[in-house]
């Protein structure tokens, strides 16, 4: 029978190291039923018989967070059969907070102190059996980074758990903490098994509502153990949670007091010297934005582009397709298939696996910067500036990285725990301006504006504002609202970052992309691919050349729906159906337009469409034609992103509404007033868009709701 082993700590204790050492490839992701945090489970190398269970990265068992709940909700009723609790050696009085509460589940457990040999450059010594009698559980001192003992804790572990008992703690609370434990067991929790007694009874001290609903207690009981909580607050002269917490921490400088001595008190660590520098008030930016930009340029511009390019121009465009082609051909299959299966499935799996090589670099680095512990000093710095409109402070990275491409961005934002601003941050990445779009920005900027460098940094601009905005806005509505949510992490100490670690993560991240991202481009791209070269002609419905692309069904749809677009300066066919091919990949709006303009192939900034344009556009109508397009729904491979890291189909669908909705509405303003500014009748849609100017206003400096959870918080502490 499987054994199974729940691996539970800290953020940044080097628990998701010790997780891929211990599996290696032998590890599958899905996410927890109903939510959009990742379970991560993998089967030991050495045992393919035991089963490891990556809990959420968590700093207790509170169920402040979602991360919390899960881990404890996982705890008590999957019932794995033993926990590995590992902890930072370098932050002992920390990391055994968790400790302590874990060992209250009556689940066997073993204690990995992890980074030993950090520890012992530091010139701490630990007694680790002295710890182990401490906590009544067997301690292991590892080194997940390098792979010390770890083999020695999988055996550890396995033995515990094939004990099948259960675990009592050791560690005790104060007399009068006690007294009140033990009576409200008595009253409340003679029928639960013993070794649940102990758990149950510190929650229901807290007062934690979760458990006062699992247990079903009568309200005649709760009023006998409230009066009993009372009676222990007034003695303690603190709340029930802050006794509890600091008699949690007082078990544990107590403990350490004997197991853990330091030789050379006082003096600073490596890291803490590293970080006079990197974390220096005014040299933080700088050196971060030198870092990433370095980052950037390699996977984005050089190394990347260089692969991306050859996968996308060679690969597929000069190997695969013409081969394909001809050999469909040679067998005689029919022009409709053929064109299904070049123009259609290859091309759409190329244009998909042509992001691969960006990303592979891409994640390579942001790996090596995450288990090195720099990433945790970005968001560090980061948080301060983002949070004034909305964001987390890890919402930086993958705005920085959306910038080459929205897709691995998009990806990025699983490192945001906190469930409401990483989704904040999913929707509002892909206004960034990507590599995708900037032929469509060349294009207008070379045939409008003369081809000025303006353009190009109004783009960009325009897609901060619109992120800052969107945080503003977004925050004050009851889908993101919230208190903002203290900025708790640890720092951990650096190190260099274990090879296999690095490439797990980044054949995890890139694998789950080609999965599932890539099959619903397949499948668009077979949509988008019939609808624009099947239609009807004479009465007759046929496959189309490129001359008929009138008759097309995606120029009918286009027709039916251009309307919508004139508002905006814009509602003839050819530009809406453009924007809506763009939905495949950006750089389609220029290719797209070419053909609707009598001209098969263009370059990348469209210089042979320009006089056509000059024609169908005006310079007010392209600007709100580029807004629209650089704003509203990304490309297919960005939307299959969100909807897999959203793991949602109305949150998904909120993303493309919303993302639209603000396209469409900014280019209507600009488009509207900007002709009422240049002399144009006053019309009902220059109504529209100064009513919309003033209800934008409105929501971006109205003040922020209340938070109805923070006052029943409040209201429930003055009870208290």
């Amino acid at each position: 029978m499987p054994i199974t082993i729940a691996v539970a700590g800290n953020p940044n204790s080097g628990k998701t190291t010790l997780f891929n050492a211990l599996t290696g490839l032998n590890q599958y992701v899905g996410n927890w039923p109903g939510v959009t945090v990742e379970k991560k489970e993998g089967r030991l190398i050495s045992n393919s018989q035991v089963v490891l269970v990556d809990l959420p990265g968590i700093y207790s068992l509170s169920t402040t967070s979602l991360e919390e709940q899960l881990a404890r909700d996982y705890l008590l009723e999957s019932n794995p059969d033993a926990i590995i609790n590992i902890v930072d050696g370098t932050n002992l009085e920390r990391n055994l907070y968790l400790t302590t509460q874990l060992a209250e589940l009556g689940i066997p457990m073993v204690l990995a102190v992890n980074m030993i040999d950090e520890v012992e450059k530091s010139g701490l010594k630990i007694d680790s059996a002295a710890l182990g009698k401490a906590f009544g559980i067997p301690v292991v001192e590892i080194s997940a980074l390098r792979e010390t003992q770890i083999d020695e804790l999988a055996m550890l572990a396995m033995c515990t758990a094939q004990e099948k008992g259960h675990f009592l703690p050791v560690h005790r609370f104060s007399g009068g903490v006690e007294h009140i434990l033990g009576h409200i067991e008595e009253v409340a929790l003679h029928e639960q098994p013993e070794y649940k007694q102990r758990w149950y009874a510190v929650k229901l001290f807290e007062r934690n509502e979760l458990v006062e609903d699992e247990l079903g207690l009568s309200a005649a009981l709760k009023a006998h153990i409230e009066q009993d909580i009372r009676a222990c607050e007034l003695e303690y002269g603190d709340d029930s949670d802050s006794i509890i917490a600091a008699e949690r921490y007082d078990f544990i400088e107590e403990v350490l007091a004997k197991v853990a001595v330091r030789k050379k008190a006082g003096e600073l660590s490596p890291s803490d010297r590293i970080d006079q520098v990197v974390t220096n008030r005014w040299l933080a930016l700088p050196i971060f934005a030198a870092l990433m930009f370095v980052v950037y340029y390699v996977s984005i511009s050089t190394i990347g582009a260089t692969l991306t390019d050859w996968t996308n121009d060679t690969l597929f465009g000069e190997i695969l397709l013409p081969a394909v082609s001809t050999w469909l051909s040679d067998w005689g299959v029919a022009g409709w298939l053929q064109g299904l299966l070049v123009d259609g499935i290859f091309a759409g799996v190329g244009s998909v696996l042509s992001f691969l090589p960006q990303m592979v670099v891409l994640f390579l680095f942001l790996a090596v910067l995450e288990f090195s512990g720099y990433m945790s000093r970005v968001t560090f710095i980061m948080d301060r500036m983002f949070r004034k409109f909305g964001l987390s402070g890890k919402s930086f990275i993958p705005m920085l990285i959306g910038s080459g491409c929205s897709v691995p961005a998009i990806m990025a934002a699983r490192t945001i725990e906190n469930e409401q601003d990483r989704r904040m941050t999913i929707i509002t990445t892909s206004f960034i301006p990507c590599g995708a779009k900037l032929p469509v920005i060349a294009m207008i900027a070379g045939a409008f504006f003369g081809g000025k460098g303006w353009v190009a940094f109004g783009a960009y601009f325009l897609g901060i504002a619109a992120v800052v905005i969107s945080g503003i806005i977004l925050k004050k509505t009851p889908l993101f609202q919230g208190e903002p949510a203290p900025f708790v992490m640890e720092l951990p100490a650096y190190r260099w970052p274990s090879l296999r670690s690095v490439f797990t993560t980044t054949w995890e991240r890139v694998s789950s992309f080609v999965k599932k991202a890539a099959t619903l481009i397949l499948l668009a791209t077979i949509v988008i691919w019939f609808t624009t070269y099947f239609g009807w002609v004479d009465g007759r419905f046929q496959m189309l050349e490129n001359s008929q692309i009138d008759y097309s069904i995606l120029a009918g749809i286009g027709g039916t729906i251009a309307w919508l677009f004139k508002p905006l300066g814009w509602g003839e066919w050819r530009p809406v159906v453009a924007a809506i091919t763009g939905l495949l990949a950006k750089e389609t709006v220029v290719s797209s337009l070419g053909i609707f303009y009598g001209f098969g192939e263009v370059a990348e900034a469209g210089q042979e469409i320009w006089t056509s344009l000059r024609v169908a556009f005006t310079p007010l109508s392209s600007a709100s034609f580029l807004i629209f397009v650089l704003l509203s729904a990304p490309c297919l491979a960005a939307i299959g992103s969100i909807r897999r890291e959203m793991n949602n189909a109305r949150w998904t669908w909120f993303a493309i509404g919303y993302l639209t909705a603000l396209g469409y509405v900014t280019a209507l303003l600009v488009y509207q007033i900007g002709s009422w500014l240049q002399g144009s009748a006053f019309s009902p849609w220059t109504g529209a868009a100064l009513t919309l100017a003033g209800l934008l206003l409105w929501l971006i400096f109205r003040p922020e709701p209340k938070n109805s959870n923070a006052l029943k918080r409040a209201k429930a502490g003055a009870r208290g």
